[in-house]
């Protein structure tokens, strides 16, 4: 059932703000008032089309890019992961080919040319990272982002959703009264995504690199591609259903793999959306290096999940909110009937 504040009456009361943002020197940093609701947004949930989007997107760019600061500093522990693999480890030149150790065991006993050669091809020596003590303590200081993660999720998606409703937006007391009422659901379940994220990147980087080794390599290579995509549409709808709804936590996993399904189209357009956005950072970073590494920093993980509230959202209404509403009104009718 729609849960905490379905209407969206949901903001802390006038003075409790007042005082917060009076306590608070950083809170206006976040909470400049916009022009206010713009007569045609809301018509934006009627008709939440591509042309919409775009006149949405450059309406409330602001809030993306407060989302996109929050999703930053808020996952803070990330950069202790950078600093691990940029700066405290240790290189040195190992075999790049796993052929090597047979033919140097070859090489023992037989000294032929033919030998020599395939010493000469396989025998490359490359450049491999050794991680330091430093290096491993700054990864386990990474680890923090499994408690982060989930809580600055389910803020920031709370935001872009009361965006795209054409709801009035204060981004910092939005932020954290979405954290403070879903803080159970969100760290449980923002464990459980990053540790997905992690596991499924470190698949397609282990299966790349072997994928010429084998069939089964390559098979499995192609499989992790297709379970990023698949897990992409499934946590479109996750974060959604923990703001929206009251329910266990099992059934939102559950329903949104029924999303990820029923909402195909939607959730293909939210896809290709990542992708070009994402092929134009690295495009940038070929072109011009300074504007294609500010860009993360500035909109481009904010601008995703806009993407991918503006595409979820609506099915999400259709399906679960819509038919609540008219089960509602129908029993309002019936009981007036009835008096």
């Amino acid at each position: 059932m729609p849960k905490k504040y379905p209407n969206m009456n949901d903001a802390p009361d006038e003075p409790e703000l007042k005082k917060r943002r009076s306590l608070n020197p950083f809170e206006n940093m976040f909470r400049r008032d916009g022009k206010g609701v713009d007569k045609n947004e809301t018509d934006i949930m009627d008709k939440p089309g591509l042309a919409n989007f775009f006149k949405l997107l450059r309406r409330k760019l602001n809030h993306i890019f407060s989302c996109n600061l929050l999703m930053i500093f808020g996952n803070f522990p990330v950069f202790f992961a950078l600093v691990a693999f940029a700066y405290t480890t240790e290189e040195l030149l190992s075999p790049g080919s796993q052929l090597y150790s047979v033919l140097q065991g070859s090489a023992f006993f037989d000294r032929s040319p033919i030998i020599t050669a395939l010493m000469g091809i396989y025998g490359k020596q490359d450049a491999v990272a050794n991680f330091t003590t430093l290096t491993y303590v700054l990864l386990g200081l990474s680890l923090l982002v499994l408690l982060t993660f989930g809580p600055v999720n389910v803020g920031t998606t709370y935001i872009l959703r009361n965006t795209m409703r054409g709801e009035p937006v204060f981004v910092m007391s939005d932020f954290k009264y979405a954290i403070k009422k879903n803080l159970k659901q969100g760290m449980i379940f923002g464990a459980i995504d990053a540790a997905m994220i992690i596991m499924l990147v470190y698949d397609v980087l282990s299966y790349r690199m072997n994928a010429a080794a084998s069939g089964v390599f390559m098979a499995l290579y192609a499989a992790s591609y297709c379970m990023i995509i698949i897990y992409f549409f499934i946590r479109m709808y996750a974060y959604l259903m923990i703001v929206t709804f009251d329910m266990k936590l099992t059934k939102i996993i559950k329903n949104s793999i029924y999303f990820a399904i029923l909402g195909i189209k939607r959730n293909i357009m939210a896809l290709l959306g990542t992708i070009a956005v994402v092929a134009l950072d690295f495009l940038l970073i070929g072109v011009f290096l300074p504007v294609g590494l500010v860009l993360p920093f500035i909109i481009l993980f904010g601008l995703i999940q806009f993407m991918c509230v503006y595409a979820a959202f609506p099915k999400i209404k259709e399906i679960m909110i819509d038919p609540y509403y008219k089960e509602v009104e129908a029993g309002n009718g019936a009981q007036s009937r009835e008096q």
